[in-house]
């Protein structure tokens, strides 16, 4: 559950603007961006259809949004335009089409495996704060179900033994990638930390594949060749700022705090320019914000004094932030990634706190 409790940073008062008082240039910019996912709410509660004409990626583009003012304070039971925001969304992705009778969120949408994860995220942690017992009983029971199914792709037989513990876009896939497998292994953390039920061997077996995704050979003892490398796309692959990023997080998150794999790829991160121009910046700057702040101290201040900064400069006028290269198809993709990236400074979500 979320941690109801007032923040010295300013989200006490919800008296001036949508949830957050404006108290720091940071707090004013996070209204301004929540205002901007409530403005692109439909009628049916969806946030942010890519098409207007088509359900095109309209279920995983909810869950973000979802996330996004989860993570400033929000909850679906405030009486509150964002928490009716909330509401409105929640009854969306719980409607019965949205899941098929496998558990699969990624058919409803397009958005596969990829979204599968992110959506089962956003049930995790929002699990126990639905508006009444009704509505989180079907949070709960929607959740496990989507566990299950990630559970079961996790065991289809890969074709290359470097792919096994990981996923790739479809359930039935025979092949892994990082970015797809690190979406699934955050919604299984989750999950277990809301109570449901998580087989330990699922995330051993996912912790073994973004390892193997770490770019460096091992010596005859074990230990890594490269101790100033990160996390590649597939095993074998180089790192890059979003891929380094996502192992980054997803080894802590996991409960891997020592891991030689994390202190070589914070050490490659510090000598990466962190901009606006890098391909995938906002998904690659979400997963760095995040996994800096769980490497603590220096780390983490500086990590987020650089993110703040780039927010905030990066703002538009009308409250969202817009991606560069493939990232420009959704501003709604892109604001709730900046407001995941900024959340840093709140701790309101239960998955990233440290």
């Amino acid at each position: 559950m979320f941690l109801c409790v007032a923040l010295a940073v300013g989200l006490s008062a919800r008296a001036e603007g949508p949830g957050l008082s404006a108290t720091s240039a940071v707090d004013r910019a996070v209204v301004r961006g929540i205002s901007f996912l409530m403005s692109k709410q439909d009628d049916d509660g969806a946030i942010g259809k890519m098409d207007r004409k088509s359900k095109d990626n309209a279920s995983v583009m909810t869950a973000l949004a979802l996330m996004a003012m989860a993570s400033v304070g929000h909850q679906a039971s405030d009486e509150t335009p964002e928490g009716r925001a909330m509401r409105k969304a929640l009854d969306f992705i719980l409607a019965a089409d949205r899941q098929d009778p496998t558990g699969y969120f990624g058919k409803y949408d397009g958005a596969r495996m990829y979204g599968h994860g992110i959506v089962t995220l956003m049930l995790a942690e929002l699990l126990g704060m639905g508006v009444d017992a009704r509505q989180d009983a079907l949070i709960r029971d929607r959740c496990q179900k989507a566990i299950d199914l990630i559970v079961r792709s996790q065991k289809v037989h890969k074709h290359n033994a470097k792919f096994e513990g990981g996923w790739r876009y479809t359930p039935d896939a025979n092949d892994a990638d990082l970015s797809v497998t690190v979406w699934q292994v955050m919604a299984l953390r989750a999950a277990k930390n809301s109570g449901l039920t998580v087989p330990k061997e699922t995330i051993d077996a996912a912790i073994g594949y973004i390892k193997r995704s770490y770019n460096s050979g091992k010596h005859k003892g074990g230990r890594l060749v490269n101790l100033k490398s990160g996390f590649g796309y597939e095993p074998g692959h180089s790192p890059t700022f979003s891929t380094a990023s996502e192992g980054l997080l997803a080894l802590q998150v996991c409960g891997d705090y020592e891991a030689e794999e994390l202190k070589g790829t914070a050490a490659w991160l510090h000598e990466q320019k962190v901009e606006p121009s890098q391909r995938f910046f906002y998904y690659g700057t979400y997963y760095y914000a995040q996994g800096m702040y769980q490497r603590g101290g220096e780390d983490a201040e500086k990590a987020r004094e650089l993110v703040e900064k780039i927010m905030l400069a990066e703002q538009k006028d009308d409250g969202a932030w817009a991606g560069r290269d493939q990232e420009t198809v959704s501003k709604v993709y892109s604001t709730s990634l900046a407001l995941l990236s900024l959340s840093v400074r709140y701790h309101f979500m239960p998955i990233y706190q440290r």
